[in-house]
């Protein structure tokens, strides 16, 4: 990632959305060109939406099957090989390049949106 961008409008931002949901399946994914994960995310009245998120440095399948995470939403599908994933997972990279997820304090209902 780079610098900041120039501004978005705040109508860009609410298209795009950051919702609480819990990830209830997790698969290896051994087709992607980086290591990773596809996802299984539940946002409650929104339904469960597919991911693939680059975890595998720091997070198993058991620690992330239950995990309530941030995601953004309303970015449109996109293939990874092969693959339909519809929300981006948010976390932070670490200088290793190993993605630290971004956390809830407290658990909230799911689909709940970042405000």
């Amino acid at each position: 990632m780079g610098a900041v961008a120039d501004p978005v409008t705040w109508a860009d931002f609410e298209r795009v959305g950051l919702r609480a949901g819990t990830i209830r399946r997790v698969e290896p994914f051994p087709e992607a060109r980086k290591p990773a994960y596809r996802l299984w995310i539940d946002f409650g009245a929104f339904g469960v939406k597919q991911s693939s998120a680059q975890l595998t440095a720091l997070y198993s399948p058991e620690a992330l099957l239950g995990r309530q995470v941030i995601c953004a939403t309303g970015l449109g599908p996109k293939r990874v090989a092969g693959f339909k994933s519809e929300v981006l997972v948010t976390g932070f990279a670490r200088d290793d390049g190993a993605i630290v997820l971004a956390s809830l304090e407290r658990a909230v209902t799911d689909g709940s949106p970042l405000c």
